[in-house]
């Protein structure tokens, strides 16, 4: 009987493994809660609960992911929200 052979141990943080980045929206003292909501919701495609949640967690630590997909999902959110005068970033 020949001995189990098991796979490959995968290196690299789940992140890159499934091709997941993260958008992360930044505090600033420019726009206003409602725009930064209503963005959200327009742009990520949060229902107000989740972008109201997104709003205060950023206002409060700095920053907050408000979406999360693959580099090629989120590129186009970034450009709109980044045209729209907000901070964001893909990570």
């Amino acid at each position: 009987m020949m001995p189990k052979e098991f796979p490959q141990q995968q290196t690299g943080s789940v992140n890159e493994l499934f091709h997941q980045h993260e958008l992360v929206l930044y505090n600033d003292d420019v726009n206003t809660f409602e725009f930064v909501i209503q963005t959200l919701i327009d742009v990520c495609e949060h229902d107000r609960l989740q972008a109201e949640q997104c709003a205060l967690i950023t206002h409060h630590n700095g920053k907050c992911s408000v979406k999360q997909g693959t580099w090629d999902d989120l590129k186009d959110k970034k450009q709109v929200m980044t045209d729209l005068g907000l901070s964001v970033e893909i990570t």
